[in-house]
């Protein structure tokens, strides 16, 4: 945060780079809301000028002001000018004045507190010379540690006289006044209680001057007193005092969740070090420091910038001011390896200015550096005020929003939640959450497991890349909630397919090689829009803010059904910029609500034109009842996919559809027994099992063709329902994955077909999907929108890794850095990756045009089943339309049955 206050031009002159030093040194001193930085050692070498005329202008002195005008919360700093310190000054002496400098209340914030160090610094000035004998030295030593703790009270005797009660209370008295504080003195100085004395304690337990051989810490504090220290190494008590002194700015920088005040702390402390040169003592402070931060292996937050005429001997190589960035970047990758070798130069940047370029300040002048704001709830008295209101009103709250299997999580992942109309609505991507706890939905809650346990192996071998690799996240948002299912009913097949589309994805990402630093890796969170969708607009509304927060949330997958909920969720997606890819949406014109959506299947208008094409050419019949459905509490207007679905067959069919009705529950279909035309039942999955045991009446004399739309797919993905349907009425249903099933992977495996090869070897691996599929031993069927989500998943991850080796991202040194990229642009990716050949997806070639996020000539295809209740026998392929692995015009083909 900056203030409105401008530092005073005057007759300032910059060096070259001041402003991208300064820049960096702001930075530097932000401290990050999560984790903390480890500050370097910046050595400022001044350019061989005069700094009060030179064109270099005095860096320093600008340092100073940038640092100590901010209003409000300024930085906590101390400057030490080892030019202007008295004769004699030892690192001792700097220490004292540096804490002096912090210790004071003048930065708009509460004080540092010190422990250490100030135990430390006034055992250095005492003396136990004037004492008899070893003794009497450790019982003065004990009765100045005492007083320094606190004053005592009068030496009263003992009470002994007075009546009974006179007596218990003056002996309570001078017990609790005289023998209590000296028996918890003596447990603190010993160690022994984990409570007490934690200051001494880590007296002990630090590495320098070998406290262990003192035994106890009075043996230890008598050895940094005066006289008995002179036989110690000066080097050695001069550690000592630094890393006491950087423990206590460790512990004040601590940041506890109990303790809002120690989240007040925004901006790292500053040691500024003005005319040090190699070998004075200003260099052996810098020194010191940097050996401390090496040996003892722990971080502080001072940031120190010292200044002087010639760059230190440890790295006399300066890099320009103007480079400051490039700088710190190469020191910060090089740390690890520095500090573990102990280098001399480990924590060292030195940059020096040019003189030779120099100019005056930026227009308007430069602004001083005030402190961040800290976090509103770390204010004070804002926490107990807060705390007061949620348990006020927080039982009647908490009843509303959540309940049962809904409920943020206190363990750590990416989860927003709440309960509407009974339904849990929002996302997660941990395990903590896990959407639908309705008996029955076992395989849905094991496959978002398994990509909860993905989410995290995925971020770990970013981790272990040093973040080298693209990294995304894909939201999956579907229908996790709502539909009434029996105790041993598998209700979202659908669901749980496209999220094992997904899981096959992420899997494939994983198993990639860990030098590869341009293959992606994936993230998935699982997204609810409750039943129909129609909580997509509160999930959308959470997602929006998930998306602000996090810049890896680069698309959307899912939505699965076309209504006008889902219209609303892709308008409110578009207007955030997250581009969706829909595995199986595919009314017509859908792509109108978005400008950054795309679906992976064929419209409904090719749908029609496929089954007029089958019924004209294949079942040679010109008559075509048709009966439609729209699901529980939904209307054909509300109904986007049926709608446009109904509206493409009477515009298609026209004098040859014959029938057209609405199918409802309970209706009888007796009048379709023995038709010899298309029956073509144009509705929801849910009705369908309705619809076949209404047609059970027709016994032996059922109709002749009956054809399903490709929601069908999803009743027969469902062997609890299919078990108990009738077996006299054979099935032809529309696919939009027929390329995804197990015969067709295994023939594209024996053509060496590397796509459907590589998905296939994934889809049977024994740590993926449970159970694995399309096994010899196992012949467990894959399911159509496996293929159609893996697709979709897929389309964006090649797209960013096409984005990322434009941008170089795999260079030496290079992370991945996900602002560098954004939704939209990935988007673009997509559309451009897919003009001319296409993209060759599992379930068929993926073509768009400019201006249409419909798919062209995308593949489907007719399914043709004997007999429903057989859910062993895999379904026949007897018709397909769309291209399959290359750019060619439209056509349809009859496929030939087995053996011919």
């Amino acid at each position: 945060m900056t203030t409105s206050r401008q530092l005073p031009a005057g007759r300032d002159r910059l060096p070259a780079g001041a402003t991208e030093f300064l820049g960096l040194l702001a930075r530097l001193l932000r401290r990050p809301r999560r984790g903390d930085r480890r500050p370097p050692l910046l050595w400022l070498v001044r350019p061989d000028t005069d700094p009060d005329t030179g064109p270099g202008g005095d860096l320093m002195a600008l340092l100073r002001r940038f640092l100590g005008q901010g209003q409000r919360r300024r930085v906590p700093h101390a400057v030490l000018d080892i030019a202007a310190q008295p004769a004699g000054t030892d690192v001792p002496a700097l220490l004292r004045d540096l804490h002096r400098q912090l210790s004071l209340e003048a930065f708009g914030t509460a004080r540092l507190r010190f422990r250490h160090y100030p135990l430390a610094d006034w055992l250095m000035h005492q003396s136990l010379s004037l004492a008899v004998d070893a003794d009497d030295g450790r019982a003065a030593l004990v009765r100045r540690l005492r007083d320094r703790r606190g004053p005592r009270g009068a030496a009263d005797a003992v009470p002994v006289g007075g009546d009974a009660v006179s007596v218990v209370s003056q002996l309570v008295l001078w017990l609790v006044r005289h023998a209590v504080p000296g028996v918890v003195f003596r447990l603190a100085v010993s160690g022994r209680v984990p409570v007490l004395g934690r200051h001494y304690r880590w007296f002990m337990r630090q590495q320098y001057l070998a406290p262990r051989q003192s035994v106890t810490f009075l043996g230890f504090a008598e050895r940094l007193t005066a006289g008995w220290r002179d036989g110690e190494q000066p080097d050695q008590v001069n550690k000592l005092l630094l890393h006491a002194f950087l423990e206590d700015l460790r512990q004040a920088y601590r940041r506890r969740p109990w303790r809002p005040s120690d989240w007040r702390r925004t901006a790292y402390p500053v040691l500024l070090l003005d005319h040090v040169s190699p070998g004075n003592l200003g260099h052996v402070l810098v020194r010191l420091l940097g050996d401390v931060r090496n040996e003892t292996g722990r971080n502080d937050p001072l940031l120190v910038v010292a200044a002087g005429d010639v760059p230190p001997p440890e790295l006399p190589a300066p890099h320009p001011l103007a480079d400051a960035d490039e700088a710190y970047q190469e020191w910060s990758e090089a740390l690890p390896e520095m500090r573990r070798l102990r280098r001399a130069a480990a924590w060292l940047v030195v940059l020096r200015p040019d003189a030779a370029e120099a100019g005056p300040p930026p227009r308007g002048g430069l602004r001083p550096f005030s402190a961040p704001e800290p976090p509103w709830w770390s204010r004070r008295f804002l926490p107990a005020a807060v705390a007061l209101a949620v348990l006020a009103a927080g039982g009647a709250w908490a009843g509303t929003r959540w309940g049962p299997g809904c409920h943020p999580s206190p363990t750590g992942g990416r989860i927003a939640v709440e309960l509407v109309e009974g339904e849990c609505v929002g996302y997660s991507d941990s395990a903590a959450q896990v959407f639908n706890d309705d008996p029955g939905q076992d395989a849905l809650r094991t496959v978002q497991e398994r990509i909860f346990a993905q989410n995290r192996a995925a971020e770990e071998v970013w981790e272990r890349s040093q973040h080298r690799r693209p990294y995304l996240t894909l939201v999956y948002l579907g229908t996790l909630t709502g539909n009434r299912t029996r105790a041993d009913e598998e209700s979202y097949v659908s669901e749980r397919e496209e999220l094992e589309g997904m899981a096959t994805a992420q899997y494939a990402l994983l198993k990639e090689s860990a030098g590869a630093d341009g293959a992606a890796l994936l993230r998935i969170v699982v997204a609810n829009g409750g039943r129909q969708m129609r909580h997509a607009d509160r999930a959308v509304a959470m997602l929006a803010e998930l998306a602000r927060d996090d810049r890896t949330v680069l698309g959307v997958v899912g939505l699965v059904d076309s209504r006008t909920t889902t219209a609303r969720a892709l308008r409110e997606l578009n207007r955030i910029g997250l581009p969706v890819l829909a595995p199986t949406l595919s009314a017509d014109r859908i792509d109108a609500n978005s400008r950054l959506y795309l679906q992976v299947s064929a419209p409904n208008a090719d749908q029609v034109e496929m089954v007029d094409a089958y019924a004209r050419q294949v079942l040679k019949v010109d008559e075509t009842h048709v009966y439609w459905t729209s699901g529980e509490n939904s209307s054909l207007a509300e109904d986007l996919y049926v709608g446009t679905l109904v509206d493409g067959l009477k515009q298609r069919l026209g004098p040859r559809l014959t029938r057209l009705e609405e199918w409802r529950t309970g209706r009888r279909l007796t009048v379709e027994c023995g038709f010899d035309g298309l029956l073509f039942y144009a509705g929801r999955w849910s009705e369908f099992d309705g619809f076949l045991r209404a047609l059970r009446e027709c016994g032996d004399d059922p109709p002749k063709h009956l054809v399903g739309d490709d929601s069908v797919n999803r009743y027969m993905a469902n062997p609890g329902l299919r078990a108990a349907a009738p077996g006299n009425v054979p099935v032809t249903y529309v696919s939009k994955a027929a390329l995804g099933t197990c015969t067709a992977l295994r023939a594209a495996q024996d053509r060496r077909d590397e796509a459907r090869s590589s998905f296939l070897t994934w889809i049977q691996a024994g740590d993926l999907l449970d159970p694995p599929r399309c096994r010899p031993d196992r012949p467990h069927p894959v399911g159509e929108r496996v293929s159609l989500a893996y697709d979709a998943s897929m389309m964006v991850v090649r797209a960013l890794e096409s984005l990322a080796a434009r941008l170089h991202h795999a260079g030496p040194r290079q992370r991945w850095e996900p602002t560098s990229v954004n939704p939209v642009a990935v988007h673009a990716e997509v559309l451009r990756q897919n003009a001319g050949q296409g993209y060759p997806g599992v379930a068929g070639l993926i073509r768009y045009p400019p201006d249409s996020g419909e798919p062209v000539d995308k593949r489907l295809a007719l399914l043709r089943v004997e007999r429903v209740p057989d859910v062993a026998t895999e379904p026949v392929e007897v018709y397909h339309c769309g291209a399959a692995d290359r750019p060619q015009p439209a056509a349809c083909a009859v496929v030939p049955a087995p053996g011919r």
